[in-house]
């Protein structure tokens, strides 16, 4: 709960920001998977976590402004 807690209290901005390094960082974490296993493979799903916190905090955020 605590990581949603940090996005909460960052700009629409700095959510952009940090979703494009995000989807950039899994992108080549999946590519280093393919060429060669990574030893630790849930980083992946850490990753792809990550991207839908981030989502769902501009998702609410866009609801909220829509009220």
């Amino acid at each position: 709960m605590k990581k949603q807690e940090e996005l909460k209290e960052l700009s629409d901005k700095d959510l952009k920001e940090r979703l494009e390094a995000e989807s950039v960082a899994l992108a080549q974490l999946k590519i280093n998977h393919t060429i060669t296993p990574l030893d630790d493979s849930g980083s992946i799903r850490e990753k792809r976590r990550n991207i839908a916190r981030l989502h769902t905090e501009l998702r609410a955020r866009e609801m909220k402004n829509k009220q």
